[in-house]
């Protein structure tokens, strides 16, 4: 694959825009399946946290973030109709947490791009399109040194993610952007509510597959796998091996069938959380109420350690 045709996408890729309205056409998200076990509620509790805290990777000193309105999946570097399976279950897992899939030609927020050789494609995106990955303005990514992650690690997939702080009640960019002339005021900003006023939009996602890592795997599993990375802002170095969820695909790629029910909690409750600025603590808590509901709804998958 031509580095040109990548630096191009990458070109493409979305800029800081105005959030738009999730599609009302949205499916109900999956239900969550959990196996029939005894676990005490602090037990719960304790799983739960530490899967957030693993799993979790916003920007310092901002929360979580997720999508607003409508995702624009591209993939490349691989036959034209596996790219578009790709595209096209990426897009129907989104569509499952209430965002609405681009249409054809749609300029791409999520860009996924299969490469031989990962690492030599992910820094050479990095050095010549560095203001892609970085905007220029701090808290909107993870910084310099997972930067340096994405450029280096031997990781089979590695992403980054960009994040805009947004006025939660008109849709606005909350910060002042390069070119700016004027920063927002945002009501309530600082210390009396910490800036609940705010939430945090995703911006766009860059994912590299390094194809030499991922033979073998399932393309339905590396899809799930895509979706959960797509999605969330997940932390490439999360240690989830305590816990059933594709996150753990290519240590144990047997017992990474798809989605779990931890996955797929974890979602819902990122996409139904609180409206403003959605902090560790909160996705806990809604993550928690998931599971709970899940287990008194006698669900029948088994996914809970």
């Amino acid at each position: 694959m031509s580095l040109i045709v990548v630096l191009a996408a990458l070109a493409l890729v979305q800029d800081p825009a105005p959030a738009q309205a999730a599609s009302s056409a949205a499916q109900e998200p999956p239900a969550v399946a959990l196996e029939e076990v005894v676990v005490e509620g602090r037990r719960l509790e304790e799983l739960t946290r530490e899967f957030v805290d693993e799993v979790s990777a916003p920007p310092r000193r901002r929360g979580l973030a997720r999508w607003r309105g409508g995702v624009c999946v591209g993939v490349s570097g691989i036959r034209q109709d596996i790219a578009q399976a790709v595209a096209d279950h990426v897009s129907r897992v989104a569509l499952a947490y209430g965002l609405r899939p681009g249409d054809p030609g749609c300029r791409a927020n999520i860009l996924i791009v299969f490469a031989e050789d990962g690492q030599s494609l992910g820094d050479a995106m990095v050095e010549r399109r560095e203001r892609v990955f970085h905007l220029g303005v701090g808290g909107l990514d993870r910084g310099d040194v997972a930067l340096e992650d994405f450029r280096f690690s031997d990781r089979p997939v590695r992403w980054w993610h960009v994040s805009v702080p947004t006025n939660a009640y008109t849709g606005d960019v909350g910060i002042r952007m390069p070119g700016d002339e004027s920063s927002p005021r945002i009501p309530g900003e600082g210390l009396l509510n910490k800036g609940r006023w705010l939430r945090d939009d995703m911006n766009k996602v860059i994912i590299v597959v390094d194809g030499e890592y991922v033979n073998g795997v399932g393309l339905p599993q590396l899809a799930d796998y895509l979706s959960m990375v797509a999605l969330a802002q997940v932390d490439p170095e999360g240690d989830t091996s305590r816990f059933s969820t594709i996150l753990n695909l290519f240590d144990d790629p047997e017992g990474s069938p798809g989605l779990t029910g931890w996955d797929r909690a974890y979602l819902d409750a990122l996409y139904t959380g609180p409206s403003e600025r959605i902090r560790a603590s909160d996705q806990t808590r809604q993550l928690l109420r998931n599971l709970r509901r899940a287990r008194a709804s006698d669900a029948e998958a088994g996914d809970l350690p």
